[in-house]
């Protein structure tokens, strides 16, 4: 299933901008994501990218990683 995203920009400053991608909250939670957990975004290609945990999780109770 599809989740749509916008992508958001706040400038702070003539040259100082950053831009926020935001995780629906349905997606952060099917793939069990928490605050403040690093994760690492690798460019494939101009139309694709993959965003890969950094650590490897111990499992949860219900046992999921």
């Amino acid at each position: 299933m599809p989740y749509l995203s916008k992508l958001q920009v706040i400038a702070r400053g003539p040259q100082n901008r950053q831009f926020y991608l935001i995780c629906p909250a349905p997606l952060a939670a099917a793939l069990d994501l928490e605050k403040g957990e690093p994760l690492e975004w690798v460019l494939k290609d101009r139309n694709t990218f993959e965003i890969r945990r950094v650590s490897q999780r111990t499992p949860a109770k219900g046992g999921r990683v």
